[in-house]
């Protein structure tokens, strides 16, 4: 019955018109339309050889007051596989995102042995993928130093675009651009007017920064000031425009770099921006001394801080809410903010998370779908993603907004429960995910591996 069509029917649809009442016709994969909510269809019913209405009726799914979301794309996740497969891998990482209402995400470069800085890497790690996706998934290529003539070959093997950074990126093998590496990668990928997208901190002001040590949190944040990242950021902006290129700035965590991202979009500069849940879930009045759960690079920071990231979302300066989710084991994860891995792994828990503090700041579940689908299917040139519409792919989240639950780490599929939203109670449950039409996940348990490996050239 896989292949048969399929209906879905709501009072609550999000549609890109806004949310309403519809039903949702899907056949081959995609969606065949989406019709008023008390369209004539088939009785409720699996059809089968005895059903009266016929053995090609469809399968009608009435969700009730249930919300019918386009399946969330996140194109930030660290799948570490092959090459440090005890911190995560294909199979746990796509778990968790289809429990999670995450239906595409896109693999990022770096924390892989090797990382995709040539066409043979990437074929390795398509390699370990295929097979065990349960969501669709997508691959970053990287820009490093030397590695200017492996871009274009990347480029026309399919990767999304290309990733950077300007300071240490916390391991050896994925080395930072320096100025005039930034430039000569950004003049190539200008030449097929392909993306680059930024990790950016400045090395100087982070050099010159106190260096954490020990338990205290606020030593970390010392060492990770907003300046970094604003001085890093203008330096890329600067070089977009006279490259006229495609840059994104990847986890925007100080918003002081927002009017900068914002005039430079006033003035056609052609840069993007995303932040993070942890950056607008999370702040660093709330981490406890020692809870290195909360590190990452750059650092959750203050609740002012917290606030003015919200507005850029709201005016539409950060367009991409994703997750970074960045996992480790959990010995890695030791109580010195200086020694322990900096990453947080919230795959599974990105959308209430997001939605949690979203509703008590007065945005609806179309923002949400707005920063957490569309935006980052825009991004990556994902147009069959993005928004419940005649012909795109049937990439569904049922979401219970009103409902509650208490984070359980032994409850994510992500391979090492560690989180730093352990104990909290967030609003909004995902009842199920949909890939294609087919259902891959049920009240938080993944049903099947129906992911393909996507490309850049994949409608």
């Amino acid at each position: 019955m896989i292949d048969a069509p399929l209906v879905l029917r709501s009072t609550r649809v999000s549609t890109p018109e806004g949310i309403r009442a519809a039903t949702v016709v899907v056949a081959d994969g995609r969606i065949a339309d989406v019709l008023p909510y008390d369209a004539r269809v088939p009785a409720d019913t699996t059809a089968g050889s005895d059903d009266p209405a016929g053995p090609d009726a469809p399968r009608v799914a009435d969700l009730g007051d249930d919300v019918l979301l386009p399946g969330l794309v996140d194109t930030h996740v660290h799948v570490n596989d092959p090459g440090r497969t005890e911190w995560e891998g294909f199979y746990s990482a796509t778990r968790a995102a289809a429990a999670g209402g995450v239906t595409t995400l896109v693999d990022m470069p770096l924390n892989s042995l090797p990382p995709t800085t040539e066409v043979a890497a990437l074929r390795t790690k398509r390699g370990v993928a295929r097979g065990k996706a349960h969501v669709d998934t997508g691959f970053w290529g990287g820009a490093v130093p030397g590695n200017v003539a492996d871009l274009r070959p990347l480029h026309e093997a399919g990767v999304f675009g290309f990733k950077c950074f300007l300071s240490p990126s916390g391991v050896d093998e994925f080395p930072p651009l320096d100025p005039a590496g930034l430039e000569s990668a950004l003049a190539e990928i200008a030449s097929f007017d392909g993306l680059l997208i930024v990790h950016a901190e400045d090395p100087d002001r982070l050099a010159a920064a106190s260096p954490p040590t020990g338990g205290r949190y606020a030593d970390f944040l010392a060492s990770r000031p907003r300046g970094a990242e604003t001085d890093a950021i203008a330096r890329l902006v600067d070089a977009a425009a006279r490259f006229d290129a495609r840059v994104h700035v990847l986890h925007l965590s100080a918003a002081d770099a927002l009017p900068l991202i914002a005039a430079a979009q006033r003035d056609g500069v052609r840069v993007t921006a995303e932040t993070c849940p942890h950056f607008l879930t999370l702040t660093a009045e709330e981490v406890p001394d020692g809870a290195t759960e909360f590190k990452c690079c750059p650092p959750i920071r203050e609740r002012a801080n917290q606030d003015a990231l919200w507005q850029g979302l709201a005016d539409g300066t950060v367009s991409c809410v994703v997750s970074d989710h960045s996992p480790c084991t959990a010995e890695l994860k030791t109580a010195d903010f200086g020694s322990a891995w900096g990453g947080i792994s919230s795959l599974q828990l990105g959308l209430p998370a997001v939605w949690t503090e979203a509703r008590r700041r007065g945005h609806g579940l179309d923002d949400v779908v707005r920063w957490m689908s569309a935006g980052p299917a825009a991004l990556a040139g994902l147009s069959a993603k993005g928004a419940i519409a005649p012909g795109r792919d049937a990439d569904f989240a049922v979401f219970a907004p009103e409902e509650t639950f208490t984070v359980d780490p032994a409850a994510l599929h992500h391979r090492n429960q560690v989180t730093a939203y352990a104990g909290r109670t967030l609003h909004g449950v995902v009842r199920s995910s949909w890939l294609r039409g087919v259902q891959i996940a049920d009240h938080g348990q993944p049903l099947r591996k129906t992911g393909r490996l996507i490309e850049r050239t994949t409608s």
